[in-house]
């Protein structure tokens, strides 16, 4: 399994709009891509930031998500955060919600 963490500063006053659009905007997007597990979101109005995290089956799927959807849901949130977001990504080492396989040592 594969991880995107997108990190952004969000504009004051706009984690509850940026929740709401991430549930009814970005949520159904993932939901049609081939390959997508899950979304996990972290929000802190008081400090201004947001976190998501999707889950991937596999790189190539969160790669082709990158280029072909991501920046349409950029587009539909950039009234809602300051400079650019922060895209990491990771294999999933350990989860206790989803079934993974370590690759062999």
């Amino acid at each position: 399994m594969f991880a995107r963490k997108v990190s952004l500063k969000l504009r004051a006053n706009s984690a509850v709009e940026f929740s709401r659009l991430l549930d009814t905007k970005v949520i159904p997007l993932l939901r049609e891509q081939k390959g997508f597990r899950d979304e996990i979101s972290f929000v802190s109005g008081e400090r201004g930031e947001a976190v998501a995290i999707s889950l991937w089956e596999g790189r190539e799927h969160a790669d082709a998500y990158h280029k072909q959807v991501y920046p349409e849901v950029l587009k539909s949130l950039e009234h809602l955060f300051d400079g650019t977001p922060r895209v990491s990504t990771f294999a999933l080492g350990n989860s206790t919600v989803h079934k993974i396989s370590n690759p062999p040592a």
